[in-house]
């Protein structure tokens, strides 16, 4: 029998035949028990074979789907590894594609297309992130344990890489008080290992990128990184505390921290507590400056004047920390004399760039003048082993914190996660060659360099630039800055970072989002940070899993035309395993309850898996012991696959007309056994 397939056109393939292989040749209402194969020829000479389903011998209706599924002919295991090498050889040529190519290396779109006015809104941008990041890398580097100017070593190179692979024009590439304060719970204040940890969470993030891994990130929801970020703006405000008060106090968690300074609170040095509290409220006061406006509301009605107080105020407020920096470092060196410092001050910066060298793989031993040793050598493994899991946690939370900035400032454009991988991965790779400790884009900076009206990527080159003059002429004045300035500076911004505002919307919305997000709060605050995220993501997946494994099932009692009643259910989702008996159990219980055929509407069953497929069957045969007729409406043909090749023995039906008809044949058939 030859037949033109009347959907062709839909399939893409012209003018196609059917030629049927099997013995039978009637489909109408016929009893067939094995499923009949089609070969279907095109005109090009392609091959392709078509599987109808039977007809099932009681019930005039299709057994598994009703819909014509195209399969390429099955092919051997040897041809399949013979397709491996044209496969990678179409892999390779499409990265070499110019598509690709612009894609991964943006600078490539927006160069030919700058402009006079995009390098004006650059410099402006950049020189204003430059007099935010210095002050801000000499602070966070005391979060991380290491000397100040590891702070400013991390600060300049990955500017530069970013413009050239960063898909976001806001981010500014740096340290940031998160990756500090991860960066010290990992090394230690060991110098070697935080340039090492650079390389090897650049290199993870690099990986990450090019085989597409930043989906990860979805894998923490919201509530667990407000919980995240809250907590761990606490540790960091907690961990400044000391130098506020100039006292000496250890800790990695937050109650080891606060313990210690309760321990070592009665050796507080007025000084340094009078300073960095009044730091504290004038920074808190500089801020609000820019919300401050002279004249009329719109920008075009304001004289040049009021333009010019307007853009001062703004320019003050922006730049407080360099103001308060400059203003603390010569009230320090105006007390200083003879070695006397009246505050306690950073101390002794190195003049000029870091040499170029290749990240440290081992820690030597130092020995000091009386023979004790400081610091023990570490190899290689022992470096690895004491980075530990932070290898894997800082490279997901630098992206979150790189996405939190693109997001923020993406007018709705979509954010290439995987771009932003192999920009920061790259950019911490060529700061561990500078001696520069992990860093990402922080999102105070971020806002700053939007407020300033950056235009591109650009804005990073005057940023690093202006980094490089001040380790090359400014170090020497550094040492006069006090400690308690530097802390002031990052308790003013982190507190801001506590994410409280969340907390009632997420309450009005759904309360069950508070449970992650205060259990990863609280980890946190307890545990080790790496431990604390994976509480709370392992809550998220508990929850999902929850989710999956309990599908809602709508209930509706329909009559047919002719007056028979049957139940009709709808699951709501898929079915997979932790879900089928949970449903079976509904099912049954509605079945027994009811004792009238039962209906299972597959209209939202979009998946199944084999346990589904053999719940399924087990649920069958419970309502044919019991002489119950269980009929199914809308069964996908991805599901109807799963269930044939478990074979299931069921009823499927496209439309209601086929489905009464059914109904109506059973109840007959049920009144004649009777």
């Amino acid at each position: 029998m030859s037949n033109d397939l009347p959907t062709s056109s839909n399939l893409g393939i012209p003018r196609i035949q059917i030629r049927r292989t099997s013995s039978d040749t009637q489909l109408d209402k016929v009893q067939i028990k094995s499923a009949s194969v089609y070969n279907i020829h095109g005109l090009s000479g392609s091959q392709h074979s078509l599987s109808v389903p039977p007809i099932h011998k009681d019930v005039i209706g299709y057994r598994g789907s009703n819909e014509f599924i195209l399969t390429d002919d099955k092919q051997s295991t040897m041809d399949q590894i013979k397709a491996i090498g044209p496969w990678f050889r179409r892999k390779c040529k499409n990265v070499c594609r110019r598509k690709i190519l612009y894609k991964r290396v943006p600078v490539l779109n927006w160069l030919p297309k700058y402009s006079a006015d995009d390098a004006v809104g650059d410099l402006v941008a950049g020189i204003t992130v430059g007099l935010t990041v210095i002050p801000q890398a000499l602070a966070y580097s005391s979060i991380a344990g290491l000397p100040a100017a590891y702070g400013l070593y991390g600060s300049f190179v990955g500017c530069f890489v970013y413009i050239l692979l960063g898909s976001c024009k806001d981010v500014p590439m740096g340290p940031t008080a998160i990756a500090s304060l991860l960066t010290f719970q990992a090394c230690d204040g060991i110098w070697q290992r935080a340039v090492l940890l650079s390389f090897l969470t650049g290199l993870i993030e690099l990986l990450m990128g090019l085989f597409g891994l930043g989906f990860l990130i979805d894998f923490v929801s919201g509530p667990v990184s407000s919980g995240f970020t809250s907590a761990v703006s606490l540790i960091i405000l907690s961990s400044q505390v000391k130098d506020l008060l100039g006292i000496t106090a250890k800790g990695n968690t937050f109650i080891e921290q606060w313990s210690s300074i309760i321990d070592n609170i009665h050796n507080t040095q007025l000084g340094d507590a009078l300073m960095g509290f009044i730091c504290i409220v004038v920074l808190l006061l500089m801020r609000l400056l820019p919300r401050i406006k002279v004249g009329p509301p719109d920008t075009c009605d304001q004289s040049v004047v009021q333009r010019i107080i307007n853009k001062s105020l703004w320019l003050i407020g922006t730049a407080r920390n360099a103001i308060i920096v400059v203003v603390c470092g010569g009230i320090g060196a105006a007390f200083y004399e003879n070695g006397k410092q009246p505050f306690r001050m950073i101390g002794e910066v190195p003049t000029g760039l870091p040499s170029v060298q290749a990240p440290p793989f081992s820690v030597p031993e130092i020995v000091d003048g009386n023979g004790t040793v400081t610091q023990e050598y570490e190899s290689f493994g022992d470096m690895l082993s004491n980075l530990g899991s932070m290898l894997i946690v800082i490279p997901l939370i630098a992206l979150l914190e790189n996405i939190a900035i693109c997001k923020a400032f993406a007018d709705g454009k979509p954010v290439d996660a995987t771009q932003e991988l192999i920009a920061i991965g790259v950019s911490n790779i060529a700061n561990s060659f500078v001696q520069g400790y992990p860093g990402t884009g922080a999102l105070s900076r971020g806002a700053v360099n939007n407020a300033s009206g950056v235009r591109t990527p650009f804005g990073g080159l005057y940023t690093g630039i202006l980094v490089i003059l001040a380790l090359l002429f400014f170090t020497p004045y550094f040492f006069y800055i006090p400690r308690a300035a530097l802390a002031a500076i990052i308790i003013a911004a982190v507190i801001f970072m506590i994410e409280v505002r969340v907390v009632k919307p997420m309450w009005r919305s759904k309360k069950t989002d508070l449970i992650p997000g205060i259990a990863t709060f609280v980890a946190c605050l307890a545990l080790p940070l790496e431990y604390g995220i994976l509480v709370g993501i392992g809550l998220n997946i508990l929850f999902i899993l929850y989710h999956a494994a309990r599908p809602k099932i709508h209930m509706d009692q329909a009559v047919t035309p002719c007056g028979v009643k049957y139940l009709m259910l709808t699951p709501d989702r898929c079915l997979i395993f932790p879900s089928v008996d949970y449903v079976r159990n509904l099912i049954n219980k509605h079945g027994l309850k009811s004792q009238i055929p039962v209906v299972i509407d597959c209209t939202h069953i979009y998946g199944a898996d084999f346990t589904a497929a053999q719940v399924i069957d087990t649920l069958i045969k419970d309502f044919k012991s019991r002489n119950q007729l269980l009929l199914f409406l809308n069964l996908k043909p991805s599901v109807g696959n799963v269930f044939e090749g478990a074979d299931l023995e069921y009823r499927v039906f496209y439309d209601f007309e086929q489905l009464d008809k059914a109904i109506r044949e059973c109840r007959r058939k049920s009144i004649q056994a009777a």
